[in-house]
């Protein structure tokens, strides 16, 4: 004979009522993973090494409540696996579930007393008296019509052995998580508001054919809405009819809106205020069959609160949802997807004044929603809102999933008047970067280069570098990873030779590479907005600038406003000259390049390190020459000769710099456009655009931006090979600092897995500033230097920048984003040798 089937929801908590020897912890075992358990037998054997102490009760329940309720907070079905005789006993699961959105499901085996006193007098683990067991099967019996009452949502009773044995548990998924596993891809569609000629228009537009019964999509994409799909506009019931038949057959899905869950209370004859364009409906309704009216109502009755897509990546919930809520289901859950946050007050135009759930989201899934109109779609960390106020006049607006995009249809006429005059664009707040999210020991995923461990140690300067001498965190989207040099050279007079970063690359199966002047400078990161509205719209910062130029370091690179000024308006007119902001369809552009002369950022090291040691040296020296004997003249000669080339070599790294126009602006990365991380072109592609850059610059009449010379070099060709090193030899013999060397490809993996993204190789006269004036004397001590520990901080900072930007190219959180650049920062107060 068939047995019962136990339907249980995939997030419970599953509570199993029956006196001792009523088979609670076999059929646990049976039906569940061992993890999923939690006994109180097991939690007194943990307090006090015998599952039997009754004096550890207390105890071992407080662990307990503790294992159930972080289990809970994980999103982990739980099952208690006690007595639970009394509803005082099964309060604190019921207070655990609602705490964290749970259902309560009670499993209540009411075997006869003269089952569980057989069981038991067979048990050698423990002995109950007679009268205890009989107390207990009673409470058992009588706990059954209470159940129900105290809240449990699912209730089954097995009341014999056989009910036990042929019972079948079967997991169900919650309704936000029915089509948790579909990938898409996704055309997510705003608030619709009875605008069926704008949906049809938008559906068409996104390459929908909506010609036949249904619109479908040639390619197989599902359109999913956000809810509000009636009210205020001109057709709410075929807006009803058309999304209710595409969800019939399977390609769209939806969600429920809070104008959705009015309609249903007055169609259940609740009483409804009859307000905000509900009476339009209702007008349109009397005009249909009653049927039509059940129809709607039943399917608008089975939308879920949000839905779970693409494995957990995606979320769709009509006024958004806070982190802990998704993929549960509760009324809490449910009315937060409809209304939003609010603080229970109105504004002067009688409408609820709402708080910003998305400045604080922390998720790593990306949030549609609707619900506020604003005048183009909202994006703020890893959430956007896409309800444009079609219905108000504005647009229609869908975001195409994964692709990112949205795409708009503007409204034929304004079909309803807005509460307030104009819907505009919120203010994103303060940073949302807060201690907790980078604070203490981290762990930081990336793309490229898998786990990355943070020490406390190195996390709390960077916090501190960042926060005191930083720039507004929300431009500090990337920071500039170290860069490694090649192995020490075994050539007479060099250490450090292009030989060996040919055979580097040769060895990963790299043939081509491509070499770089690198310039004498200070490293810096430029972001370049299209116009001045860019800073508040993209990146939060409420100022009205052409964008920032920052160290590697977060720290802002002029102290004086109209330098920065200066140097962005000129890189603003060549990026329009160059035709950049078209040709990759951007607002903004982040650069990487070097910023000459040196001198511009290390006047004080100048002053009081190379300068001093030039001076006092030479003069030295020089007298010292004047009066030693012959045989001494020669060591001493040498000595000043290599004293005046070190302080020749700093000398050509300065000019005198008297107003922006004297600086010079050399870039060789152009690494991010909206929408884009380019780390997945070549190097070459990166020069060719920079080039176009600098070259409308300087005919714009000012020399600002200087282009990188570069040679594309086959490193298993000698001949090439050989070219490549003449031209690094007359560049640092001629005072440049030396080459860096890179893959063509921007990322690069070998068999142990992240490649060198460059290495560079300085020329021997440039060496002598770091490694001091008579170093080419001590070259063989030299050449035993240990580059393995730069290599591995290199990699890892460079798999932290590109994972910084992809994740600010996402939208997600801006903590998420700084937890990389903190990241970096971190691993540059790891120690390693600096001359390196």
């Amino acid at each position: 004979m068939a047995g019962q089937t136990l339907t249980i929801p995939e997030l419970s908590v599953v509570v199993l009522v029956g006196a001792s020897g009523a088979g609670k912890s076999t059929f646990a075992r049976r039906w569940f993973l061992p993890t999923e358990i939690v006994a109180s037998d097991f939690c007194r054997a943990l307090i006090a090494d015998d599952e039997n102490d009754q004096a550890a009760t207390p105890h071992a329940f407080e662990v307990l409540h503790t294992i159930v309720a972080k289990r809970l907070e994980l999103g982990k079905l739980t099952v208690i696996d006690a007595t639970s005789l009394y509803p005082e006993d099964r309060k604190r699961y019921l207070e655990l579930a609602q705490a964290y959105h749970a259902i309560p499901v009670a499993i209540a085996l009411a075997l006869p007393a003269s089952v569980c006193l057989e069981r038991n007098a067979t048990r050698t683990d423990r002995t109950l008296r007679e009268g205890v067991i009989r107390r207990q099967a009673e409470a058992a019996r009588q706990s059954l019509r209470q159940l129900e009452r105290e809240g449990f949502r699912y209730v089954y009773v097995l009341r014999t052995p056989e009910e036990v044995d042929s019972a079948t548990v079967v997991r169900t998924p919650l309704r936000p998580n029915m089509h948790r596993a579909d990938a898409g891809p996704f055309d997510i569609i705003g608030d619709v508001h009875g605008c069926l000629d704008e949906l049809l228009e938008l559906l068409r537009v996104l390459g929908w054919q909506t010609e036949g019964d249904y619109p479908t999509h040639p390619d197989g994409r599902k359109a999913v809405f956000v809810g509000d799909l009636i009210d205020r506009g001109p057709n709410s019931v075929g807006v009803l009819q058309l999304v209710r038949r595409m969800v019939e057959v399977g390609v769209a899905y939806a969600v429920i809106g809070n104008h959705d869950e009015k309609l249903i209370r007055y169609l259940r004859g609740r009483k409804v205020q009859v307000s905000h364009g509900l009476e339009r409906t209702l007008q349109e309704l009397e005009a249909h069959p009653e049927t039509l009216r059940h129809e709607l109502r039943a399917f608008l009755e089975g939308l879920p609160s949000h839905l779970v897509l693409d494995n957990g990546t995606l979320v769709v919930a009509h006024a958004g949802i806070k982190q802990p809520y998704i993929g549960r289901s509760s009324p809490v859950i449910r009315d937060f997807c409809m209304y939003g946050e609010t603080t229970g007050e109105s504004d002067e135009f009688g409408l609820p004044v709402r708080l910003n759930w998305a400045a604080d989201y922390r998720g790593s899934a990306l949030v549609v929603y609707g619900h506020t109109p604003n005048p183009d779609p909202l994006w703020q960390n890893n959430t956007v809102n896409i309800d444009t106020g079609c219905v108000f006049g504005g647009a229609l607006t869908a975001l195409r999933y994964p692709e990112r995009e949205t795409v708009s249809v503007p409204a034929k006429q304004v079909y309803y008047a807005p509460v307030r005059p104009t819907f505009a664009r919120p203010e994103l707040g303060a940073p949302t970067l807060r201690y907790e999210d980078v604070a203490g020991k981290q762990y930081i995923p990336t793309r490229l280069h898998g786990t990355i461990l943070l020490r406390e140690d190195k996390t709390a300067p960077a916090l501190e570098t960042l926060s005191r001498f930083g720039v507004d965190p929300r431009w500090v989207i990337y920071l500039p990873p170290t860069m490694a040099p090649v192995e020490a050279s075994n050539e007479p007079d060099l250490l450090e030779h292009p030989d060996e970063a040919f055979a580097y690359y040769r060895h990963l199966g790299v043939h081509q590479v491509v070499c770089e002047q690198k310039h004498m400078g200070s490293r810096a990161i430029a972001i370049v907005c299209r116009d001045t509205s860019v800073p508040r719209k993209r990146f939060g910062v409420p100022v009205e600038t052409l964008g920032v130029v920052y160290t590697r370091t977060g720290r802002r690179f002029f102290s004086d406003p109209a330098w920065e000024a200066a140097l962005l308006q000129h890189l603003h007119d060549a990026a329009t000259a160059a035709g950049l902001w078209d040709a990759l369809d951007t607002d903004w552009l982040l650069l990487d390049a070097e910023l000459m002369p040196w001198s511009a950022k290390a006047q004080e090291l100048l002053r009081l390190q190379y300068a001093p040691t030039a001076a006092a040296g030479i003069a030295a020296l020089q007298a010292a020459v004047a009066v030693a004997p012959a045989e001494l003249q020669p060591a001493l000669q040498t000595r000043l000769d290599a004293l005046q080339r070190y302080r020749d070599a700093y000398r050509r790294y300065c000019w005198q710099v008297h107003r922006p126009d004297d600086l010079r602006f050399a870039p060789f990365h152009l690494l991010a456009s909206e929408g884009a991380v380019h780390a997945h072109k070549p190097h070459t592609w990166h020069l060719e655009q920079l080039a176009r850059l600098c070259e409308a610059g300087n005919a714009l009449g000012k020399p600002i931006l200087q282009p990188t010379e570069w040679k594309l070099v086959d490193a298993t060709d000698p001949q090439s090979q050989a070219e490549a090193i003449r031209w690094f030899l007359g560049y640092t013999e001629a005072g440049g600092e030396g080459i860096v060397v890179k893959p063509l490809e921007f990322v690069v993996h070998g068999k142990r897995g992240l490649a060198q993204p460059a290495l560079k190789v300085r020329g021997r006269e440039y060496l002598r500033i770091i490694y001091g004036a008579e170093y080419t004397l001590h070259l063989d001590a030299l050449r035993e230097r240990s580059v393995g520990r730069k290599r591995t901080l290199a990699v890892q900072e460079f798999a932290l920048g590109i994972e910084a930007l992809e994740r600010f190219i996402r939208y997600e959180p801006f903590s998420r984003v700084h937890q990389c650049v903190l990241g970096i920062l971190a691993l540059e107060a790891e120690p390693v040798d600096p001359r390196l």
